[in-house]
């Protein structure tokens, strides 16, 4: 099997001066690793089944939010429950990710509160991996359907034979089925954790910043933030958000450590973040 090298990843540049880290290019190893079977893998399945007429499903499926009624924290340590099969950086449930991510907002955005919430939250769509989705719908780089399968995505080169989209002429294009500058809002993305979080938050009216609702949709967009693919898809919204995904980004990845948050302790505060901006039981 050989395995592309996609190369050094621009998101490297942004790493905030975090104690207790990992060396930056140690992150987002896709090439080989202790993990690298299992993140291999689940690319593999994902980027077979991930088509136009599956997400258009999934949205069908998912995003009226007639699943569950939880409140957010109880949705957050519910994915105690959850060990992300796609990440090659940690082994360890993803609840705890919550915390260190937003704990490293925290540090360096201490006037933004929001902020702070999003980085507690921003993979709570990973819920659906307990209700019976598979993984491969749920975690990893997402990346638009409908158009041409860009070569920043992991494993492009050899994950997609089996797409039926990747032998659809209509999809096979710079544009697909989209209109240029349409605007990502216009977009099919792979479907997955950060599209049912956005429908989630607009579903039950969280009043987090627009800021912050791009930061939970696109955080794992790899390909457009962090390589900067599919602009040509981008509206100026979309261009002026970007540098607020890039700014979530470096704490999304860099904050990956074994050194656990105490999560009792910061329970209190993050829960009142919650009651400003995602109060009361939620639809799912």
């Amino acid at each position: 099997m050989r395995v592309v090298d996609i190369g050094p990843d621009p998101s490297l540049a942004y790493r905030p001066n975090l104690e207790n880290s990992k060396e930056k290019e140690e992150y987002r190893n896709f090439v080989d690793g202790s993990l690298f079977n299992r993140v291999f893998k689940t690319y593999s399945v994902m980027h077979t089944n991930q088509t136009v007429d599956f997400v258009q499903q999934k949205h069908a499926e998912w995003t009226h939010c007639n699943h569950s009624q939880m409140g957010m924290m109880d949705a957050i340590m519910s994915l105690d429950q959850l060990v992300d099969e796609s990440d090659p950086d940690v082994d360890f449930p993803n609840s705890f990710h919550a915390f260190q991510t937003a704990e490293g907002i925290r540090k360096e955005h201490p006037d933004k509160d929001w902020f702070q919430l999003v980085g507690l939250i921003h993979d709570v769509g990973k819920i659906l991996a307990l209700w019976d989705e598979p993984q491969w719908a749920v975690v990893g780089d997402t990346f638009p359907v409908g158009c041409k399968f860009q070569n920043s995505i992991v494993f492009r080169d050899n994950t997609f034979q089996d797409n039926p989209d990747e032998k659809n002429p209509k999809y096979k294009t710079e544009y697909g089925i989209y209109e240029p500058n349409c605007g990502l809002d216009k977009v099919l993305m792979s479907w997955g954790h950060d599209e049912y979080l956005y429908r989630v938050t607009k579903f039950n009216n969280c009043s987090i910043p627009e800021e912050g609702l791009y930061m939970i949709r696109f955080h794992s967009f790899y390909p457009w933030h962090s390589h900067g693919d599919y602009t040509h898809l981008c509206n100026d919204k979309d261009l002026q958000m970007l540098p607020w995904v890039k700014e979530f980004n470096k704490f999304d990845l860099y904050t990956k450590t074994t050194d656990l948050p105490n999560v009792d302790e910061l329970r209190p505060y993050y829960q009142s973040l919650i009651d400003k901006y995602c109060p009361r039981v939620l639809q799912w």
